[in-house]
């Protein structure tokens, strides 16, 4: 009873020292490769970088001790990030306190959703997610995530757009007008660390190499060059104006929504007290208000654009202090300090008395030292219910992935895998993850990969990388400082190559054409509506439903006769000829309500086609259960049949499906000397007999009839 509530117990079974060593050299090699990939992910997910870090910290520990599986790594990982970023951008802006109360409410919201599901046993309703559409969405995200890092990697700073394409479309414009070289010279730096390390030795940590180089270059060559300055020290009246208009712009949304929370207030007041006119006059001022904010809104990133493509040349004064001109506008006679600057433009107003000014490339910044607070996230009903539906497709999303990547190395270390655990373990680290500001997290492949490669025998690896985070966060976090953000692009960028599975298209379309349509359907639907990237996984999934409804209402009806083998096979496929008098009809899978009438059409359609059938064999193999429906129909089956001069028989009907006949009493109808216990002994039993006073020549049953009588 401990061991099912407590897991981690079993670990301790013929534990040595041998394995305590593999698990802590595991759980540091892990470490290694998580604190740099969870920073990235964390700014996938639209946080800022070292909330990584905190979503490093309980998770893979929680997960370890409560889950089934010895290897699986859990922490951040970059579909459950994209989807997080997705979830959260219609409710608030990235980065911004508010969304990251989201985030943490998010990452409660899926651990409870998950650790429900495993409570309940629930776990196979992860088979929602059919693997054409996983395939689908995956490869989709994958290059959703890889493109979403252009910007950090080129340097430049754009809005996002309405859909994920016409955000790229942007980024590509903003890099032709201007690309920070030294930012793109980082990434690419950073893409071949990583690519030649794996080719010379694999088992070098070639994230933390890249990681670490590419720091102390930054550092050492001073790649990030930011002057906080007075907007006066800019020379040029156009971009003072334009800052002034910018403020303005946004200025005024901030105040409409203010005015919009006002009449949402009236407008729920006019509701409650059945107020009609009232009601109806706030509806009207909150649509006033709305079309408002949208015309500012549209003009604040006019000016935020326009802010942005403007590029200065820094000319240092006698005073220290930095004059910016417009590129090639400096006066004659001032020497620039050959550096590009641009203003750094946000959603909020710009302090004119402290302007960010880049002269170089974006880093990391400031890491706060220690452990992040423990608190319990901010329960709000409203914001629950808008966030409910993407908790649930990641709770599902995220077990997918972690219980794929489990099964697989259970396969190689013949461990015994729980998936209803897996999700208690799972749940359990986000709800607690979420009380030390941690977003949601999953399993992850590669990071479980490094574990099983080196060695990790139990969990205790997973306890040893969150010891190794936890030092990392108390004494280590000034070193993340000069980190290029484009490095952090290019861990991303190489991480979700190995998403990308191009090969799983055309296996689906192999197997089932219908598969391999929906994987690329759901392909084509999370690219096109991106970031929105629910919609791409919820067309998959009516999809998926809608063939199984499909298939299930209509099944398979086969007409059965003699091969060359002498074996009974399906007549249309094989090109066999039929009995004139005697119909074998094989019905594959479950009788009931939504296939009912489809057996009585294809008994029906029999019936009228063959004009001198006799007798009909109902071949019931394949029913692996009936329903009321299900009865019913077979019922007036065998009533029209009986009506119309003709007989019927059952064969191979189970026990289950007796048992309801018998219920029912259909069992006398139909008479017990017309079941059979297989397809031969009724047709040895009734061939004679419904040749009698009929002719036919070379009917294919009687040799099977005479070999199937003599055996």
């Amino acid at each position: 009873m401990l061991t099912r509530i407590f897991p981690f117990l079993g670990w301790f079974k013929k534990y040595s020292n041998a394995a305590f060593r593999a698990d802590i050299i595991s759980g540091l090699t892990v470490a290694l490769v998580l604190i740099p990939q969870s920073m990235a992910y964390a700014q996938l997910a639209g946080m800022p970088a070292y909330y990584g870090l905190y979503a490093s910290l309980l998770p893979p520990m929680v997960a370890a001790l409560f889950g089934s599986s010895r290897q699986l790594a859990t922490g951040p990982v970059a579909v459950v990030s994209l989807m997080t970023a997705a979830s959260l951008e219609p409710l608030a802006t990235a980065g911004s306190p508010g969304f990251i109360a989201y985030a943490l409410l998010l990452a409660l919201l899926v651990g409870a959703f998950q650790f429900l599901l495993g409570v309940l046993r629930l776990g196979l309703v992860v088979n929602f997610l059919s693997h054409p559409v996983v395939n689908g969405f995956t490869n989709a995200a994958a290059i959703i995530i890889a493109s979403s890092q252009l910007s950090k990697m080129f340097g430049v700073y754009v809005d996002k757009a309405e859909l994920h394409f016409e955000t790229i479309m942007r980024v590509f414009s903003s890099a032709l007008h201007y690309t920070h070289l030294p930012t793109l010279g980082m990434g690419v730096l950073a893409f071949a660390i990583m690519v030649g390390l794996k080719k010379v030795n694999p088992k070098i940590p070639n994230v933390l190499c890249a990681v670490v180089i590419t720091t102390v270059i930054s550092w050492a060559t001073g790649f990030n060059h930011d002057a906080m300055v007075d907007v006066t020290t800019i020379q040029d009246k156009q971009a003072q104006t334009l800052i002034a208009d910018f403020n303005e712009s946004v200025a005024g949304i901030d105040a409409l929504a203010t005015k919009r929370a006002s009449i949402s207030a009236i407008e729920d007041s006019a509701k409650a007290s059945k107020d009609v006119i009232g009601y109806y006059d706030a509806e009207h001022d909150l649509s006033v208000v709305n079309y408002e904010t949208k015309l500012l809104k549209h003009k604040s990133h006019v000016y935020r654009e326009t802010l942005r493509s403007l590029l200065f040349s820094g000319v240092e004064q006698a005073d220290g202090t930095i004059q910016f001109f417009l590129k090639d506008a400096v006066p004659g006679g001032m020497t620039a300090d050959g550096r590009t600057w641009r203003l750094k433009v946000g959603n909020k107003a710009l302090n004119t008395t402290s302007l960010k000014m880049i002269g170089g490339g974006a880093v990391v910044g400031t890491v706060p030292s220690g452990f992040p607070e423990v608190a319990i996230p901010n329960f709000d009903i409203k914001i629950i219910l808008k966030l409910l539906p993407f908790a649930i497709i990641i709770s599902l999303l995220g077990f997918m992935e972690a219980i794929s990547i489990a099964k697989a190395m259970a396969a190689k270390t013949g461990q015994r895998l729980d998936p209803n655990q897996e999700l208690i373990g799972q749940g359990l680290a986000n709800m607690l993850g979420a009380c030390t500001s941690s977003y949601p997290s999953s399993g992850s492949f590669s990071r479980s990969a490094v574990n099983l490669q080196s060695g990790a025998v139990t969990g205790l690896s997973s306890v040893f990388t969150t010891v190794v985070v936890a030092i990392t966060l108390l004494f280590f976090t000034p070193l993340l400082y000069n980190l290029p953000q484009a490095v952090l692009a290019a861990v991303i960028m190489m991480a979700v190559i190995g998403l990308i599975n191009a090969s799983g298209f055309m296996h689906a379309w192999k197997a089932q054409k219908y598969d391999g349509a929906i994987s690329i359907i759901s392909f084509i639907a999370t690219l096109a509506f991106a970031p929105h990237l629910d919609k791409g996984i919820i067309i998959g999934v009516a999809l998926s439903l809608a063939v199984f409804l499909y298939k299930s209402m209509r099944p398979r009806v086969v007409a059965l006769s003699k091969s060359d083998d002498d074996v009974l096979c399906d007549a249309k496929v094989h090109e066999l000829k039929e009995c004139d008098h005697i119909a074998v009809v094989r019905f594959e899978g479950p009788l009931f309500f939504a296939n009912a009438s489809f057996l009585e059409d294809q008994i029906t359609d029999r019936m009228m086609e063959m004009s001198k059938l006799k007798h009909i064999i109902l071949v019931c193999n394949g029913i692996n259960d009936i329903d009321a429906s299900g009865e019913e129909a077979l019922s007036l089956i065998v009533e029209n049949v009986r009506s119309a001069g003709l007989d019927i028989s059952l064969s191979g009907v189970n026990e289950a499906v007796m048992v309801v006949l018998e219920r029912t009493h259909l069992l006398e109808k139909i008479g017990k000397d017309h079941i059979y216990s297989d397809a031969d002994s009724a047709l040895c039993r009734v061939h004679e007999q419904s040749h009698r006073g009929g002719a036919e020549e070379n009917c294919p049953l009687t040799t099977y009839c005479r070999i199937n009588s003599n055996s």
